[in-house]
């Protein structure tokens, strides 16, 4: 790689202050870069409009107390004190249901709009939340590594437009490493009115924009990236702050982060912005002790949330386009700890929810008597849910983004 002898690629980054932060004037440079880029991205963005919403539960979500199998003794045997009775359920059928504060999902459930798939983990666990959220935004096998995130595949396999910083979107300040790719698809910012390109002051800044806007040389990579960097600063900033605006809000969403990320999404759905996929995070799940108050008001944010937001969806006629998608990078183990609490597991479910999910109970549901030392054995893998997610949803061939070929679950309709 040709590196300039005035600074790396890193300084840059460092020196120029790409954050996310309003800026009311920017250089003209980029200014003529980023239109001619913008107008690519537009004709080459994708056509087929859907839009896959990703939900992190950050902290290890405790599966048995999210969809409870109420009628197995082994629950109750093994949780005395956390163990949901019938009076906190709601019903699915005559062997689990729902929390009883997971009320927004289950009327997203009765109407035929959420897809639950059981059991979801992968071979050989890893109980670290750092290396387990890892391997699932990786995708990769848990004795494997790699540098990129399946998103970030997903982009460079499938989007074609060489401008589209906006064709991920993760709301909650920090870019997921799931959109770790080869030609850097995706922004992340908490709240679009601040989000831009900060030029900020100082001799090196305006040195380093001097030497960019002046630059002639040919075939030199890193003055290449860094014009490539500063005008995706320019379109995606412009391009998110314009859709927003364009937002009547319909619909009272709950006031905790959670939701007010989801009705962010919303406004950028609703402006249309070519964004194909959105992520965002519900956190706090590591729940080690006094679980119940904290893992009940969590799954009351979740539910109350995604009802808000597919109400939204609906309003705008987007709702037929959208896909959201929940994971947590481990469940929790099966007996309770002393302290009211649980501690790192394995498998948990996934829901799917939207107007085109096969509606109901898919996977198979863990056995509670046969454990891998107190551990539920996942049953299905959770590659196999973003192989569906890949080849039903957005139109990709998952043995290209994976790695190998999964299996498929009958989770989606055409």
């Amino acid at each position: 790689m040709n590196e300039s002898p005035l600074f790396t690629r890193r300084e840059f980054l460092r020196a120029t202050g790409l954050v996310a932060a309003a800026s009311a004037a920017m250089p003209a440079f980029l200014v003529r870069t980023a239109v001619a880029a913008s107008a690519q991205a537009r004709i080459k963005g994708f056509q087929d409009g859907r839009i896959l919403v990703v939900v992190q539960l950050g902290g290890g979500n405790d599966g048995l107390n999210t969809l409870v199998p109420y009628t197995d003794d082994a629950y109750r045997q093994a949780r005395p004190r956390l163990a949901l009775g019938t009076d906190r359920i709601l019903r699915i059928d005559d062997t689990v249901g729902f929390n009883s504060r997971l009320k927004g999902l289950k009327q997203l459930y009765d109407d035929g709009l959420v897809s639950v798939v059981e059991g979801v983990g992968y071979p050989n666990p890893n109980r670290s939340h750092f290396r387990s959220m890892e391997i699932w935004h990786t995708a990769t096998d848990s004795d494997k590594y790699s540098r990129t995130g399946w998103i970030g595949r997903y982009f460079d396999a499938c989007c074609s437009g060489e401008a589209e910083p906006v064709a991920g979107v993760a709301v909650g300040g920090e870019r997921p490493q799931a959109f770790g790719g080869q030609r850097g698809f995706g922004v992340a910012f908490q709240d679009p009115a601040s989000f831009g390109w900060a030029e900020g002051a100082g001799a090196a800044r305006q040195e380093n924009f001097r030497v960019v806007a002046g630059a002639t040389r040919p075939q030199n990579d890193t003055l290449d990236f860094l014009r490539k960097v500063a005008a995706d600063a320019v379109i995606s900033s412009d391009r998110v702050r314009e859709a927003v605006r364009q937002y009547r809000a319909q619909i009272d969403y709950p006031r905790d982060q959670f939701g007010q990320s989801l009705q962010t999404v919303a406004k950028m759905i609703a402006g249309g912005l070519d964004t194909k996929i959105y992520y965002v995070s519900l956190t706090g799940f590591d729940t080690h002790a006094n679980q119940q108050g904290t893992h009940d008001n969590l799954l009351e944010r979740l539910g109350n949330g995604l009802a808000a937001f597919h109400a939204d969806l609906r309003a705008q006629g987007n709702a037929d386009r959208t896909l959201i998608m929940t994971f947590s990078e481990f469940g929790r183990r099966v007996a309770e700890n002393g302290s009211g609490g649980t501690d790192h597991g394995t498998a948990a479910p996934m829901f799917l929810v939207g107007d085109r999910v096969a509606p109901g109970l898919a996977g198979r549901r863990p056995s509670l008597t046969d454990l891998d030392k107190g551990d539920l054995k996942f049953t299905t893998d959770f590659r196999t849910v973003y192989a569906t997610v890949l080849e039903h949803w957005l139109a990709a061939n998952p043995a290209e983004v994976l790695g190998r070929d999964f299996g498929r679950l009958p989770i989606l309709r055409p």
